[in-house]
């Protein structure tokens, strides 16, 4: 018996040996299109920006898109800029634009990245900010609760939003383009801009209301305790509004992971259990007993999806003013490829 099994484990143990030495790796699909790479900041942004590509889909360019394979491990921001230098019509690079693209030539960093030719920027602060797009959120909510009544104006709600938090906005973003990080903080600017509840009634006007005085009593602190940066802080409003930013477009230039954790996450939470509770209630009212009525109960509760799932997956964000700016982006490196490819193929059949 004991002989049978060293004999089992000596098996075992040269079959790994030999899949160790000779990995069976799948071999990429060659389908006569030129490959093109395309390196994102980290994991969670691979199936945004293949999402985007999509759209572009064409016979002569096949994207694909990936996380730099660096031995030293790390990923970001940092690290594709880093590879500017690399980047080419093959090697794509795309990014977060942060402040980047508000800050225009203002910063090194900005100008670095405004300036890449084959560097892709969101416009918005981040890909969330794409994901978290007011007009798409309806749509979040009945894909995650299969119910489609309109009980609360997503678009109006983060409208008024954006006007409340704009003033904070504006010393966040001017401390951050000087760097200034001492004067407001990110941490500060999560806990002033949060949503700490969500009234669904009267479209949250309550919880509109509770951000405001957290806003402004951090706008008195900080003109209180920075009295010399208040006329330049104006003079910044002025230029970010020739950049797009307005009072009540202000959520798609904020911190990305603070308006998707901090804001619309407790919003759909919110919404999505009222829906539920109408579902439900629908249910059982009905006329339904006994067995009938729990297995409608369980079909019901078994369509139910992850909230935070159907947000992460959203793609409904292509009628956003911003997305048409990554777009044309995206459409011009195309058309000058494309073209190059073509008379490069005509060059050759006349030689």
């Amino acid at each position: 018996m004991k002989r049978a099994t060293i004999e089992k484990l000596k098996k075992e143990a040269a079959l790994r040996q030999r899949y160790e030495q000779q990995p069976c790796l799948p071999v990429a699909v060659d389908d006569g299109r030129k490959l093109v790479r395309v390196f994102v900041e980290g994991y969670e942004d691979v199936a945004f920006w293949r999402a985007i590509f999509d759209h572009f889909d064409n016979p002569y360019l096949r994207f694909e898109i990936s996380v730099p394979n660096r031995e030293d491990l790390p990923k970001g921001k940092k690290v594709l800029m880093s590879m500017i230098p690399h980047s080419s019509e093959e090697l794509l690079l795309c990014v977060d634009s942060d402040f980047d693209y508000l800050f225009g030539d203002r910063t090194e960093q900005a100008k670095e990245i405004n300036e890449a030719e084959f560097m892709f920027h969101t416009y918005t602060y981040a890909t969330e900010n794409y994901l978290c797009y007011a007009p798409s959120l309806h749509n979040v909510c009945v894909k995650a609760t299969k119910n489609d009544c309109h009980i609360f104006d997503f678009v109006e709600f983060m409208a008024e939003y954006s006007r409340q938090i704009y003033p904070i906005f504006l010393w966040y973003a001017y401390s951050a383009q000087l760097s200034y990080e001492s004067v407001f903080t990110l941490q500060e600017f999560k806990n002033t801009v949060r949503l700490g509840y969500l009234e669904v009634e009267c479209n949250g006007a309550d919880t509109l209301a509770w951000v405001g005085r957290q806003v402004q009593r951090k706008l008195r602190r900080l003109e209180d305790e920075h009295p010399d940066m208040r006329d330049d802080i104006e003079a910044f409003g002025e230029y970010l509004r020739t950049k797009g930013v307005e009072p009540e477009n202000t959520y798609l230039y904020m911190h990305g992971h603070t308006l998707m954790d901090n804001v619309v996450m407790p919003m759909l939470n919110s919404v999505c259990d009222k829906l539920r509770q109408m579902s439900v209630a629908k249910i059982n009212s009905s006329k339904k007993q006994g067995l009938p009525l729990k297995n409608e109960m369980s079909n019901y509760m078994n369509t139910l999806r992850s909230i935070r799932d159907v947000l992460l997956d959203n793609e409904n964000y292509t009628s956003c003013p911003l997305y048409a700016k990554l777009r044309e982006d995206i459409q011009r490196y195309l058309e000058n490829t494309i073209g190059k490819i073509e008379r490069e193929r005509n060059s050759v059949t006349l030689k």
